[in-house]
């Protein structure tokens, strides 16, 4: 019975992670939720490779609107868009955040090759 119980436990954790990592969980009020080390309000990335139920702490947070240019991300990152208000962030190929190709609304995550990236840009509601 106990190993039962253990195993439904362990399920239910990975089924949680799985949930929140797809994105159908939703960050909460402005200034009171970190997801995965990621700050309420901020646009985080993961070192390349990691998994951040596996391990929370992004190597990169940006909290301020505007672009942001890329340096030393190449291959596959975790990519949190942990802002607020539905603000949105977009990956873009050029540095100075211009020709952007892909658009995260507000609590949206991805996994993407940051390799061709050279900026991103959180974007005002």
């Amino acid at each position: 019975m106990r190993k039962v119980i253990s195993a439904v436990a362990a399920f239910t954790t990975v089924a949680t992670a799985v949930v929140t990592m797809s994105g159908t969980a939703q960050a909460g009020a402005a200034g009171d939720d970190t997801v995965y080390g990621c700050r309420s309000g901020n646009v985080c990335i993961w070192a390349q490779g990691v998994e951040p139920f596996n391990d929370p702490h992004p190597t990169v947070q940006y909290s301020s609107y505007g672009y942001h240019n890329l340096s030393n991300q190449y291959g596959e990152h975790a990519v949190l868009n942990n802002q607020y208000g539905g603000a949105t962030a977009s990956l873009c190929y050029n540095y100075g955040g211009t020709n952007c190709y892909e658009t995260l609304d507000q609590d949206d995550w991805t996994y993407e090759n940051l390799t061709p990236v050279n900026s991103i840009t959180l974007n005002r509601p």
